[in-house]
């Protein structure tokens, strides 16, 4: 779940030389996916995984679906940008005494040392949309996929009223305009985007689907608490304060996100949050 930039570096080269590896290298996304383990787990349990299968998740974070696609037997290759997001995966796979999935560094715009048709399915939850050049992105997720294997996607929708679509409208009233070239990463959850891009890349329209989903953000700890962690640990969060700060703005982007996060909490039980998020996801055939 991360934002990008037009950078064509590889995630090897230094930080400072791609801003997408160090937007995500910045803040500390762990302290966010705490908040996202449980939904992780059911998108995980509703995708048919069984021992045996080859999956590769992209854009994995730490592993909130990594660890639970391994623990249903499969063997699985998490992928991310950013290396502290890497080590913490392998960290945590090593807790659980997982054999069967591994963590590396890795750029979703060109999957460098992966072969042709070496997975039976490929994951990215708000992973790879946030990647630069989607066209390149849908042709190495095809790329890599064996025939009649498949990839889900689970991305944002612009303009969506809930969290997330919100967070990142936002943060980005606040911060400064993209570089020239940008392509917003929102656009994965717009449905004729998301056909172009994957027919570009060869595969049949009749062979992609589209469902609204939804994931939710559990925390044991209140909205304003949760406010605190996309502002001190997420990138774009961070970045906005960053900028708001200079033109003495921080106190309304405060007040914006604090509104947002406890006017949708569900959370009946005092000092905790459950926040649901909508999400378009997308099932490729390839």
């Amino acid at each position: 779940m991360s934002d990008s930039t037009t950078s064509q570096q590889t995630s090897f080269s230094p930080s400072n030389l791609n801003p997408n590896k160090a937007l995500w290298e910045k803040g500390d996304f762990t302290r966010i996916a705490e908040t996202m383990r449980e939904s992780g787990t059911a998108l995980v349990a509703q995708l048919g995984i069984t021992k045996g299968l080859t999956v590769l998740d992209l854009g994995c974070g730490d592993g909130t679906t990594v660890i639970p696609a391994a623990k249903l037997g499969a063997k699985v290759l998490g992928v991310d940008i950013a290396r502290n997001l890497v080590d913490a995966g392998n960290l945590r796979a090593q807790k659980e005494g997982l054999s069967n999935c591994s963590f590396q560094e890795g750029d979703a715009t060109d999957l460098k040392g992966l072969e042709d048709k070496s997975f039976d399915l490929v994951i990215s939850i708000f992973g790879a949309m946030f990647a630069p050049k989607p066209f390149d992105v849908a042709r190495e997720m095809v790329r890599v996929t064996r025939p009649k294997g498949k990839i889900v996607m689970g991305n944002w929708i612009p303009g969506d009223p809930t969290l997330v679509a919100q967070i990142l409208k936002i943060s980005s009233a606040y911060a400064p305009p993209p570089p020239e070239g940008f392509v917003s990463p929102m656009l994965w959850g717009v449905e004729s985007h998301v056909l172009e891009r994957f027919q570009k890349a060869g595969i049949a329209a009749e062979n992609i689907s589209f469902i609204r989903d939804i994931y939710t953000f559990n925390a044991p700890f209140s909205p304003t608490d949760l406010v605190a962690r996309f502002k001190n640990y997420y990138g774009p969060t961070m970045n906005a304060f960053e900028a708001a700060a200079k033109n003495g703005k921080s106190p309304e982007l405060q007040h914006e996100l604090e509104e947002l996060f406890n006017s949708q909490n569900k959370s009946t039980v005092a000092g905790t949050t459950s926040i649901p998020a909508i999400f378009l996801k997308v099932v490729v055939t390839c």
